[in-house]
């Protein structure tokens, strides 16, 4: 904006005409009082000033305006009409005036003049916005230098204070700082120190230099004093500002005592290893010898036990037939020697169970229809009525699975009420985990195969009982049995990676519950995940 200053108003207007056609704006003020006024609330590029006014003249108001800061360095031409003479020229020059045209006034230099001024003037104002502005960035640069080199301070009294070799390393690879422990195992503090030959470690911080992602390595360095290589590891991190690497920070932190422990630790664990190896061979050499042992045993103690019930029974049909007490008695005698029997074959097939075996995919239905015929005369004889759901097929050990469904049916028909028909029922569905109360899933890994007869039940105080080994809940001489059955199925569920468990109420039947994984492979993952 033009500030055109002059008492006469005639004279202002032709002046704004002109200059407004050439796109310059314009304000006006008719006393030196007024425009002083205005420079002091507006910011001008060129003022034309006429020299002759009343109260202040042209030059009082140049002086004027020079003492102000925001205005002094704003172009004022000098217009006059009467003061021609050199002495004013001169005086309108040294008042703060940049040129003095005499009237009348040729426009066209005017207009040349204000041109060239406002360019000039708007030039001087962008240095100055630049001046400013590099000053401002200075002052920001200083500062910032003040606060980083506070900062480095810091740093190095912490790195100082570190109980590791510390040090630092510039965005260009070099090292910056190392504090006192590193001249422990380098004299040179721009160089690393001495590491062992088999431990190739710069080309491996050179890679992660390059990619600007922390480092870690244990390293061997070579002391001084000692010239011994001991254990550290290795650390460097990158620091950041404003998401850039502007300086790495690394340790060397003492692990040797550390790794000496660990490597005799690993050959102590290596030698026992090798010593359980052993022992587990020894074990399983001596566990089919067992096995060996208990199968001889037991066909030698069943021999003789067959020879005692084979004369018993002559001896009772041939000499005892008339005379109930003794008959009585070598009856007893008979009923042990079988119980002794069935005990011996329990037991036999208690042991058998160690024995490896593999899964294999089994149609649990045909099994069980398969097993059923051998209950046929005790199923007639006591009426009993089995009903049995569609049986999936899984991954199993045939002979072992079906031992389980014959020891549950046995018991199911054995401890049925008396003068009451048994009725058993054998359903199945897939649930979802390996949990005997688990809803039911179609997609599931396990299947429940639920078991249920209305026989005489158990109380459910012992139900952690019924699966231990000679554990018997009922009177030896009301129902036969060696307390054997129950644990070689808990035995076989747990070799299946599955569960068994049962609910019942005296006198109101029982339910077995065998949980098993469709997929043996699948069992021993989660298996894995869940210990």
């Amino acid at each position: 904006m033009i500030l055109i200053v002059d008492d006469r108003p005639e004279n202002i207007l032709p002046l704004k005409k002109i200059l407004e056609l050439h796109n310059f704006k314009t304000d006006s003020a008719e006393s030196g009082e007024e425009a002083l006024k205005k420079i002091l609330n507006n910011s001008y590029s060129v003022i034309i000033l006429d020299v002759q006014m009343p109260g202040m003249d042209g030059f009082e108001v140049a002086e004027a305006i020079a003492g102000f800061s925001k205005a002094k360095d704003t172009p004022i031409i000098f217009l006059s009409a009467v003061n021609k003479e050199k002495k004013f020229i001169t005086k309108g020059y040294s008042s703060g005036g940049i040129d003095y045209l005499t009237k009348p006034v040729d426009t066209d230099i005017l207009l040349l003049k204000v041109k060239t001024f406002c360019k000039l003037f708007e030039q001087q104002q962008e240095l100055k916005a630049i001046q400013n502005s590099l000053q401002t960035e200075i002052e920001i640069r200083k500062q910032a230098q003040e606060e980083l080199a506070v900062r480095m301070q810091e740093l190095h009294f912490i790195l100082e204070s570190l109980p590791q070799i510390a040090f630092t390393i510039s965005v260009n690879s070099r090292i910056e700082y190392v504090n006192e422990h590193w001249f422990q195992y380098s004299l040179d503090a721009t160089a690393f120190p001495e590491t062992h030959p088999d431990d190739n470690v710069c080309e491996r911080w050179e890679k992660h230099f390059e990619e600007g992602v922390e480092f870690s390595s244990d390293v061997r360095l070579k002391q001084l004093e000692t010239q011994e290589y001991r254990y550290f590891l290795l650390k460097i991190i990158p620091v950041l500002q404003n998401g850039v690497i502007i300086r790495w920070v690394g340790t060397f932190t003492d692990i040797h005592q550390q790794k000496i422990a660990n490597e005799l630790l690993e050959h102590k664990v290596e030698l026992r290893t090798r010593e359980l190896l052993d022992k587990n061979s020894e074990l399983e050499t001596t566990n089919h010898e067992l096995q060996q042992f208990a199968w001889v045993v037991s066909h030698d103690l069943k021999e003789p036990l067959r020879k005692i019930q084979t004369f018993n029974n002559l001896v009772m049909d041939k000499y005892l037939n008339e005379n109930p007490e003794a008959a009585s008695y070598l009856n007893r005698s008979i009923n042990s020697s079988a119980r002794m029997s069935r005990l011996i074959s329990d037991l036999l097939d208690y042991s058998r169970l160690s024995v490896k075996a593999y899964f294999q995919p089994t149609d649990l239905r045909a099994l069980v229809e398969e097993l059923l015929q051998d209950f046929d005369e005790v199923i007639v004889d006591k009426q009993a009525k089995i009903t049995m759901d569609a049986l999936p097929v899984i991954d199993t050990i045939p002979s072992q699975i079906r031992q389980v469904f014959q020891n549950l049916i046995s018991n199911a028909l054995k401890f049925s009420k008396p003068d009451v028909p048994p009725v058993i029922k054998i359903s199945a569905e897939m649930i979802k985990t390996r949990e005997a109360d688990a809803p039911a899933d179609p997609d599931g890994q396990f299947c429940r195969i639920i078991i249920q007869d209305n026989g005489i039940g158990f109380d459910e105080k012992f139900l952690d009982r019924i699966f231990v080994i000679f554990q018997r809940l009922n009177n030896l001489n009301s129902y036969e049995g060696t307390g054997i059955g129950l644990a070689i199925a808990k035995k076989i569920m747990d070799k299946h990676n599955g569960l068994i468990s049962a609910q019942s109420i005296e006198n109101k039947g029982a339910k077995f519950l065998l949980i098993l994984p469709v997929n043996q492979e699948g069992a021993l993952t989660q298996k894995r995940i869940e210990n």
